[in-house]
């Protein structure tokens, strides 16, 4: 399969009855080097960052340090949204960043090379030079509909440093990470010399290395995060289990349930696909499945799991053909209850 679509690499992560039930791992981390992925290989995981942003998100409404439905300008220090025609309608806030309602602009980011000059947090808001993205705006009224917005999350990222002066990757760390045992998880973009070893390259769409092997996402909760499918299964039997009150490591099984509630109808031009606060949500029989998708340069990835079976499973590629091997292994978890690892 891997061959077929030219993916050098994939890394699955299996959840049965709230557990993690197996991990497959097939192919290489590099082309130019053929390391063999390993289970802790570490995988961009892309828009899957938003999702993680999320839950820390809602730990600090949950602890009261920011509010969902204030006005993100009284909890922004060093930026400001700026106000037009649309803000005089309705204000963005952290609720409507973290559902992509919040009518901003900018749907996703591109990322920088090792060797090029990565722009602050100020710069990629405001489009200005090394930023390889236009200014973060508001182009429509908050709260009025659902617009994919990478940049809203940015602003969201902003707003987290702001209120807890930490840096986002440290805070990140210390009220999800820590917390839930990903240990092989991380928001810095400064890799250290052992990550460094674990990570694997992204490769285009002809199975080729990219340049530099991978890019850097500053734009960390729209993008950000390394990682493997342990950690994020870690993250989705957690929030499982929170939801039947069995765990609540980070957050209440309530702010859970809202977290996995739909705002509005369904998005992407679906008729079953939702989202709530920072996850997709798609409608299975009278329930939900949550999780997200992800595509960084040279990578794809894909998390889901089903709110009350305790299932669920995380497929990380190194490809950009790799949503192609992700739908592939999606179909074969439906056809097999037994998940035999010969089908993959």
């Amino acid at each position: 399969m891997l061959e077929h679509y030219d993916v050098p690499g994939v890394s699955i992560a299996l959840i049965k009855d709230f557990e993690i039930e197996r991990l497959l791992v097939y192919g290489v981390k590099s082309q130019n080097t053929q390391a063999p992925v390993r289970t802790d290989t570490l995988f961009q995981a892309a828009s899957i960052s938003k999702a993680v942003a999320a839950v820390a998100a809602l730990k600090m409404s949950q602890d009261g340090v920011i509010d969902l439905d204030e006005d993100i300008n009284n909890e922004l220090i060093s930026w400001t949204v700026e106000d037009n025609q649309y803000t005089q309608q309705e204000k963005v806030n952290l609720r409507r960043l973290l559902s992509h309602t919040a009518g901003t602009t900018v749907h996703g980011f591109a990322g920088y090379n090792n060797s090029e000059l990565v722009p602050t947090m100020q710069q990629i808001l405001n489009g200005e030079a090394p930023a390889n993205s236009p200014a973060v705006v508001v182009s429509g009224v908050p709260g009025n509909r659902f617009s994919y917005s990478g940049g809203g999350y940015v602003i969201a990222q902003q707003a987290l440093v702001d209120v807890t002066q930490q840096s986002f990757a440290d805070m990140m760390r210390e009220t999800v990470l820590a917390p839930l045992a990903m240990t092989s998880s991380s928001f810095n973009q400064d890799l250290s010399q052992e990550s460094v070893s674990r990570v694997s390259a992204g490769h285009n769409f002809h199975g080729q290395n990219i340049p530099g092997d991978y890019h850097l996402y500053p734009e960390m909760s729209a993008a950000g995060l390394w990682t493997t499918p342990e950690d994020l299964a870690k993250l989705l039997i957690e929030l499982q289990l929170s939801l039947r009150n069995e765990s609540n490591k980070v957050l209440a099984g309530n702010v859970i349930e809202e977290m996995l509630t739909p705002v509005g109808g369904p998005v992407f031009n679906t008729a079953n696909e939702f989202y709530g606060l920072g996850f997709s949500l798609w409608k299975q029989g009278d329930e939900f499945a949550f999780g997200h998708g992800g595509a960084n340069a040279g990578f794809r990835a894909k998390m889901q799991a089903h709110k009350t079976a305790g299932t669920g499973y995380v497929v990380m590629t190194n490809g950009e053909n790799g949503d192609a091997v992700i739908q592939a292994i999606e179909s074969l978890i439906e056809k097999t209850e037994s998940q035999d690892p010969s089908q993959f």
